[in-house]
């Protein structure tokens, strides 16, 4: 038997290939998986809304409303005053929106304002004289067609348009048709329910008119001023109107500019009114 150490042998340990790396791959495809969805979903939302209803949007995440600019510096709810309070509420807020302040005003009630409630009022009023007035005959009914009302941070709006097959002014002019002349007969009874100063405003549709060279401005702005002409001779005092403007197609009040519906003119009560006891 040999006394000679024995050799050692080493045996190499084989890995296979291919082992396991960890899931972190998915967590980075689950993220750009959602944030490709999130973007197409973006895109989507843009093609399929109005330009209003992205406005509205853009206010809810950025407000262009002040609503509260300072406090009242009191302990309590409402910066420690009563919403009945008239001596201790701040006035240092604009209210409204940046382009149409609202005037500032102190609480007197228990609802607002006694200006606004006066506003409310008289408005509920005219609305319903307007209204009251369809259904006399098949002629008033239909005239009540181009009529429709809003509120704005204005005042109360009473918008004239077209529709199919029956325009208030002639073709790329001025001259008002007999449906006009008998809306604005109509509207002159209705506002002479209020002592409001007035503002009209006419507008076309982005419809080319004849001729070498584009005449929105004097014709809106024509047309603004027949109207009000038509107004003073139902009786409206000229002193009421306090704007009367042209604004071509620049605003177009339907999401298609070119519906015939933004041939308008609207005649606005303003706020701060007072009832006319005459």
């Amino acid at each position: 038997m040999s006394d000679a150490p024995r050799p050692i042998i080493k045996r190499k340990k084989i890995v296979a290939g291919g082992g396991h790396h960890g899931g972190a791959w998915k967590v980075a495809y689950a993220d750009f998986g959602t944030a490709m969805m999130a973007f197409f979903l973006l895109m989507w939302l843009l093609n399929a809304t109005s330009e209003d209803q992205r406005q509205g949007l853009a206010d809810y995440f950025n407000p262009s409303i002040p609503v509260h600019r300072t406090s009242g510096g009191g302990d309590g709810p409402f910066g420690g005053s009563s919403v009945r309070s008239e001596m201790t509420l701040v006035q240092n807020g604009t209210g409204a929106t940046q382009e149409r302040p609202s005037s500032e005003a102190q609480s007197r009630g228990d609802t607002g304002t006694s200006e606004d409630q006066a506003f409310e009022e008289a408005m509920t009023e005219i609305r319903a004289a307007i209204n009251a007035m369809g259904g006399e005959s098949a002629i008033a009914d239909s005239i009540l067609k181009h009529i429709r009302t809003r509120v704005s941070d204005e005042g109360f709006v009473i918008e004239l348009f077209d529709i199919p097959g029956s325009p208030l002014f002639l073709p790329d002019t001025a001259e008002p048709t007999p449906t006009m002349l008998a809306i604005l007969m109509m509207i002159g009874d209705a506002t002479n329910l209020v002592d409001s100063q007035i503002a009209v405003d006419a507008h076309l549709a982005s419809e080319p008119l004849s001729g070498p060279e584009y005449a929105g401005w004097e014709v809106s702005t024509a047309r603004a001023l027949a109207s009000r002409l038509a107004l003073s001779r139902v009786g409206v005092a000229q002193i009421r109107f306090s704007r009367v403007t042209g604004e071509a197609d620049r605003k177009p009040r339907e999401d298609d500019p070119f519906d015939i519906r933004n041939n308008r003119v609207e005649i606005t009560l303003l706020r701060d009114i007072r009832e006319n006891n005459n």
